[in-house]
């Protein structure tokens, strides 16, 4: 297994960085929020986990080991795969999976892409104490709306777009988006800027 990754960050996309170690670019999948955090041509670490397939080899990317544990406990519920387990991280830290689990809060597990009404059920049902308690540790707080638009600008100016037209996709997105976060506000620029 590879439990992490050092190197320069060579490319930041929608989905996936490629960060070069060794002179090798190893592409590595992550959630919106650990991508955000990334910049072209500086160091970065991330934690990892290599999913093994028949026809596939696979690196996701993390931006702590406590993240990339819980993904790997993902995987163990029935249904779940390395998709599935990583739209569950682009919506709630690890913390917030821990407090919704231990709240069996359905609705919270629905907000993800995937994730259905039994699918939610199967996850409260199979993850019980295998998450541990929240520990309040890594959550994230509510943002005002300054820092998320500074983020979300952030993010979109990191993948290239000018920051006029971040600025124009974020308003456009924060007037829609339900979600709030980060990682739902950039999905919602983005595909703002894509549809110009």
């Amino acid at each position: 297994m590879i439990a992490s990754v050092h190197g320069t960050v060579a490319h930041v996309g929608i989905a996936q960085a490629v960060i070069e170690v060794g002179g090798v670019g190893l592409a590595v999948l992550a959630t919106p929020t650990t991508l955000s955090g990334l910049r072209e041509g500086a160091p970065a670490r991330l934690a990892t986990s290599l999913v093994v397939r028949e026809d596939s080899l696979t690196l996701f990317g993390f931006s702590d080991d406590d993240e990339r544990d819980t993904f790997n406990i993902l995987q163990g519920v029935s249904g779940v795969g390395p998709k599935v387990a990583l739209n569950v991280l682009s919506v709630h830290t690890p913390d917030a999976l821990r407090t919704a689990v231990a709240n069996k809060d359905s609705a919270a597990l629905q907000r993800v892409s995937g994730i259905g009404k039994k699918g939610a059920e199967r996850l409260l049902l199979e993850l019980g104490n295998k998450l541990g308690p929240a520990t309040g540790v890594g959550a994230r707080p509510a943002a005002p709306a300054n820092a998320l638009e500074s983020d979300v600008v952030e993010a979109l100016v990191g993948l290239g777009w000018p920051e006029r037209d971040a600025h124009a996709a974020y308003e456009s997105a924060a007037a829609t988006e339900t979600d709030g976060s980060v990682a739902g506000l950039l999905r919602s620029s983005l595909q703002i800027l894509g549809a110009r």
